[in-house]
């Protein structure tokens, strides 16, 4: 019999991540994060991730540059890097989204800052 057991993250006391993001549920092959207003002008690092990332903008403007690629991301948008693309973000405006990764960006150190 496979586990059927709720989870739920209480959005109050969302563990945080040393880039700002907060943790919000996981599972065993998927886990959420939210990056809550995250200031314009802010260019955040390239990296190449060992995980899928799916996400949605909730509010703000970003460009997510990848491979040679630039795609302006506004609410509504969502998106997908897929795992060992080199991509970083350019915040336009205070922005908020939530994302999804597979396997979960939190265990064994995926989420950490590349060395």
């Amino acid at each position: 019999m496979s586990d059927t057991t709720i989870i739920k993250v209480d959005g109050a006391h969302s563990p945080r991540g040393t880039q700002g993001q907060y943790y919000l549920a996981e599972g065993v092959g998927l886990a959420m994060r939210l990056w809550r207003g995250e200031p314009p002008g802010l260019e955040k690092e390239s990296a190449a991730r060992d995980y899928e990332t799916v996400g949605y903008v909730i509010s703000g403007r970003a460009e997510l540059h990848s491979e040679g690629q630039v795609v302006l991301l506004q609410p509504g948008d969502s998106w997908i890097i897929p795992k060992g693309a080199e991509h970083h973000y350019k915040i336009l405006e205070e922005f908020t989204a939530v994302e999804a990764t597979h396997p979960p960006a939190q265990v064994h150190g995926r989420d950490e800052k590349p060395a």
